[in-house]
């Protein structure tokens, strides 16, 4: 199995999660074909932008890259296998402050008879598309392709920007304001749509193949989950136990077991998810609980 994994910004949580995954890399200084601890896959180092060219070519089997690239770079001979939720981000259009009127963008207004309007991006596919959309045209604009650091274009070179945004806080530094959201993404596993299809017609190669991706992806979202869960253990009295227990979420049921010795406490075993920790916690004490802990989980396979 012929397996890209990202350089640059996606690479320290893809590789955390493989770790965390028990797969373990050897990458040297600067070797671009580091070993893998799974038998039968090659790993290749390669940029977002090139994973999704080489998946779409198939000289690559699986690969992780960004759903805005596929997006950008219009692969259609790819397949989504899995959301990791990781490095998420808009794609958004900014522009300075000073080319706003209140909330109202008056960029075009503001250059018309002198000079079209110029918008810097690295997403010159996304951007032209979105231009066309919201009325520019070559008789009023001009698109500009950046090759990084767009957003230091405002305000002499470009008056908007299209460039991908995590926290916002580039676009606060540099005095730019969202005129326009127009994706969102994440880093995703994505498949050559050919070696799918291969192996749903039964071709020997590519069910192998598949079977092993397969794995390696069931592999890598029970590590997703258990991000996104934990453990709750307490003990709690028997005369609120059917209370604390309406209120406890659950994957299937609660574990509960009588204290030794004691038919007046039970302990309570449940794995929930982190987001209602903040809330549960609270009411589990209400209700007597007592002796709470929470972990967190290696692995859930469902």
């Amino acid at each position: 199995v012929r397996l890209a994994l990202p350089k640059g910004h996606m690479e320290k949580n893809i590789f955390k999660l493989l770790d965390d995954a028990g797969i373990k890399l050897n990458i040297t200084t600067r070797g671009y074909r580091p070993t893998i601890s799974i038998p039968g896959f090659e790993v290749k180092l390669l940029k977002p932008q090139n994973i999704v060219e080489m998946l779409n070519l198939g000289s690559r089997d699986i690969g992780f890259t960004g759903s805005d690239l596929i997006a950008e770079l219009g692969a259609t001979n790819v397949t989504n296998l899995l959301d990791t939720g990781m490095d998420k981000i808009k794609l958004v259009a900014a522009a300075p402050e000073a080319l706003f009127k209140g909330d109202e963008f008056i960029g075009l207004e503001t250059v018309r008879g002198t000079r079209k309007l110029r918008v810097a991006t690295e997403y010159t596919h996304l951007t032209q598309q979105w231009m066309t959309k919201k009325g520019f045209n070559p008789e009023n604009s001009l698109l500009v392709h950046s090759r990084g650091a767009t957003e230091v274009f405002p305000p002499e070179d470009a008056d908007i920007i299209v460039d991908n945004c995590a926290t916002g806080n580039t676009l606060k530094a540099n005095r730019l304001l969202i005129i326009d959201e127009m994706i969102q993404s994440t880093t995703c596993i994505y498949a050559h749509k050919g070696l799918v299809d291969a192996a749903q017609e039964n071709d020997r190669e590519a069910l192998a193949k598949k079977q092993a991706i397969d794995k390696f992806v069931t592999l890598l979202k029970s590590v997703l989950d258990a991000y996104q869960h934990a453990v709750l253990e307490f003990n709690a009295p028997a005369s609120s136990l059917d209370e604390i227990v309406k209120a406890l979420p659950a994957m299937r049921r609660p574990t509960i077991a009588p204290l030794h010795g004691d038919s007046k406490w039970f302990a309570v075993k449940s794995a929930v998810h982190k987001s209602v920790l903040f809330s549960l916690i609270p009411k589990i004490k209400e209700h007597g609980g007592v002796d709470i802990i929470a972990f967190d989980l290696k692995q859930v396979v469902h």
